[in-house]
């Protein structure tokens, strides 16, 4: 018999009582399985063995890049094929997202330009992801990621010209840091902190050479309307109204990426 606040119950009784109790859940519906960090932890090493195998391709100036001051690498065959790219020649054929290469705006999230770049972000990831993935549960935290790297990649195909590429994670940690502040704001927790690492990381954008501000830019306004999106909503419903939301808005990513697909082409 196991001891119980009035008397004792056999261990079937238990058994049968922990079956019928529901999960505990996070004030957005996330699960306890979000405490394992699975998702940051999946999100670190890909983005990392995406680098290896770009530098083993690219030699090493695709990790310290070919100069003495240079922040970033070279790119490599591997950005090469996966870096947003709107429409232009290179090789022998044309390339981009206009010409059928869709799967750009989603591989240039894990692609970066040297060890230093790769660095950045992966810090950002492991410094909020955690918290992220704890609030929000894996498959919310994941779902915040993926659009917002999204959102920024297809602000980069819209916005940038159509001939110049650009790749790495900013797209979604832009997206995960404002996620903090919005996550944050709606359980009346202080964000100054992130507020602050936003406002460094705004600085580094628009000062430092060869980023793409659109991409960055456009993963920041992403990841805020995503996080509005899954922490707002209420019961009863929760996740019925958080999957229309999360809808809504790559529903509306993927009509931007098609206009700008049309205009290119006419």
């Amino acid at each position: 018999m196991n001891d119980a606040v009035v008397g004792h119950h056999c261990p079937d009784c238990v058994k049968e009582g922990r079956r019928s109790q529901r999960p505990a859940r996070t004030a957005f519906g996330g699960s306890r399985a979000g405490q394992l960090g699975y998702v940051t932890t999946t999100i670190i090493v890909i983005n990392s063995l995406v680098m290896i195998a770009s530098a083993i391709l690219g030699g090493p100036r695709a990790i310290v890049g070919s100069g003495a001051w240079s922040l970033f690498g070279s790119g490599t065959p591997l950005t090469e094929w996966g870096a947003v790219l709107g429409y232009a020649w290179y090789g022998e054929a044309v390339h981009g997202v206009a010409s059928g290469e869709w799967y750009r705006l989603v591989t240039a999230m894990f692609l970066h330009y040297g060890v230093v770049h790769l660095l950045l972000n992966m810090m950002l990831v492991a410094q909020v992801g955690r918290y992220l993935e704890v609030q929000l549960g894996p498959l919310r935290f994941a779902a915040l990621y993926l659009i917002a790297g999204l959102g920024g990649n297809v602000a980069a195909y819209v916005f940038q010209p159509a001939n110049r590429m650009s790749a790495g994670a900013s797209t979604a940690t832009f997206g995960l840091i404002v996620a903090v502040i919005v996550v944050n704001r709606r359980l009346v927790r202080d964000s100054g902190p992130m507020m602050s690492t936003l406002i460094m990381n705004l600085i580094f954008t628009f000062t430092v050479p060869q980023i793409s501000i659109a991409g960055h830019l456009g993963g920041l306004a992403t990841g805020g309307l995503i996080t509005a999106a899954l922490v707002y909503p209420t019961l009863p419903h929760r996740s019925v109204k958080q999957l229309i939301g999360g809808a809504v808005i790559v529903l509306a990513i993927l009509v931007a990426a098609w206009m700008q697909t049309a205009a290119l082409l006419n």
